[in-house]
């Protein structure tokens, strides 16, 4: 069997839970599971995060998955409908619905449906991506409230720079100056918002990629906040290449050495979701030791240097990422991010759980 694995740590994932709830300890936890619990397996990451309080998705089958495996919380379509014909099996199964767009309100005003569901009223205050015009929010929101299919609202925005320097002290600003007075539920701190911002800690707050161990920060590694690494990609070296100087390697010369180098041959590439453009020197363990990969990422190989670590041959274990090698280190040096990184690892990667 091809050696590539993935691991899930779900004692991981409790530690990061625990540790959302004790940043904001008045505020219920919204786990954002999407993105199949962003490339961690979304049932396994539910059933290792149970005390959430919640649990947000992207899609109504998610949703209906969650209810037939036994969850009883909250469960909140982030993006809301996508058509009118979803609407009776969010209903039946209790799920709550964004409305960020005056057709998903025309949707609930227009379908019959057995049973009201509850929405969060998702408002526009910077980011430009989803949201209603804080000026349209009266008009949704007074229809809503008179709407039969509308058991409960709830309010809530999302924050474009809640991980930068820029902050989020006007976004902030804007929603509060429109809801500050409605005695409603309120959703507003995403993973950065909830580790930096406590005036954002309201009734529900929102942790996505910190859950799974990684930083929301540019400038702050997921160790230095507490976290814990939820994966490890792991695999080993399946050949060595003893490389004189000029000898080049893979596809592209993109290395050559000027020196006497031995290069192993890792069982790890583009199609199990290593990024291909991570250049040389892309950090890598090997036999348990810190070194660097070299030449171009294949679909199925990559290459990293073993000269500095003897003891490394054929057999020798590899850590793509995970408790040694943050993958926010990966991802920083491909020119990307972690949470890519983590949704990206491929189905053909067999997945394992500590």
């Amino acid at each position: 069997m091809r050696p590539i694995r993935a691991t899930i740590h779900t004692d991981a994932l409790r530690h990061n839970l625990a540790l959302a709830k004790s940043q904001a300890p008045n505020s219920k936890i919204m786990a954002v599971i999407k993105a199949d619990g962003y490339g961690h397996g979304m049932l396994r990451v539910a059933r290792a995060l149970a005390d959430a309080e919640g649990f947000a998705v992207l899609r109504v089958e998610e949703g209906v998955a969650l209810r037939e495996a036994g969850f009883k919380q909250t469960i909140l379509l982030l993006e809301g409908l996508f058509s009118a014909d979803e609407l009776p099996v969010a209903a039946a199964h209790g799920l709550s619905l964004v409305v960020h767009c005056e057709e998903q309100l025309h949707m609930l005003e227009a379908a019959p449906i057995a049973r009201p569901v509850s929405v969060f009223i998702k408002l526009n205050t910077g980011m430009h991506r989803l949201g209603l015009p804080l000026a349209r929010f009266w008009a949704v929101y007074d229809r809503l409230k008179a709407s039969k299919a509308v058991c409960e609202m709830a309010l809530m925005t999302h924050f474009a720079t809640a991980d930068d320097v820029y902050g989020i002290d006007e976004q902030l600003s804007r929603f509060n100056s429109l809801t500050q007075e409605m005695r409603l539920p309120k959703s507003l701190a995403n993973s950065a918002a909830l580790l930096r911002y406590p005036q954002t800690h309201t009734e529900w707050v929102r942790p996505g990629i910190m859950l799974y161990g990684a930083t929301p920060f540019a400038d702050q590694g997921a160790a230095g906040i507490g976290l814990k690494p939820a994966m490890t990609l792991s695999s080993q070296i399946i050949a060595v290449q003893n490389l004189s100087p000029s000898d080049a390697v893979g596809y592209g010369r993109l290395f050559v050495a000027d020196k006497p180098a031995r290069v192993g041959v890792v069982a790890c590439g583009y199609a199990d979701g290593y990024p291909r453009h991570a250049p040389n020197g892309t950090p890598i363990l090997v036999a348990g030791k810190r070194t660097r990969t070299v030449g171009r990422v294949s679909m199925d190989m990559l290459y990293v240097d073993i000269t500095d670590i003897p003891e490394a041959d054929i057999g020798s274990p590899v850590e793509l990422w995970g408790e040694n090698i943050p993958v926010d280190d990966v991802a920083l040096a491909a020119g990307t991010v972690g949470y890519e990184l983590l949704c990206a690892v491929a189905p053909r990667v067999p997945v394992a759980e500590d």
